[in-house]
């Protein structure tokens, strides 16, 4: 199942979204309840929910640090 979850689960408290993911919470809890076509549907809008996020994840997510040590490795 596609799944736009990078392990930074922390809800923005000013608008509602997951700063990793941009999900809400209720987004996040029916995730797997939701249709292939419902989640697409979610997904389609999350970066332009990121980009309304004032304060932006600090650590690296163990997503990034895994592609990054297979592009050095």
């Amino acid at each position: 199942m596609e799944s736009p979850c990078i392990l930074i689960c922390s809800i923005d408290d000013k608008t509602g979204y997951c700063f990793g993911c941009g999900r809400t919470r209720d987004e996040i809890g029916s995730w797997t309840g939701y249709s292939d076509v419902e989640r697409r549907g979610i997904m389609s809008d999350l970066p332009a929910r990121l980009a309304t996020m004032e304060r932006k994840p600090r650590r690296e997510t163990r997503r990034t640090r895994m592609s990054r040590e297979r592009e050095t490795g």
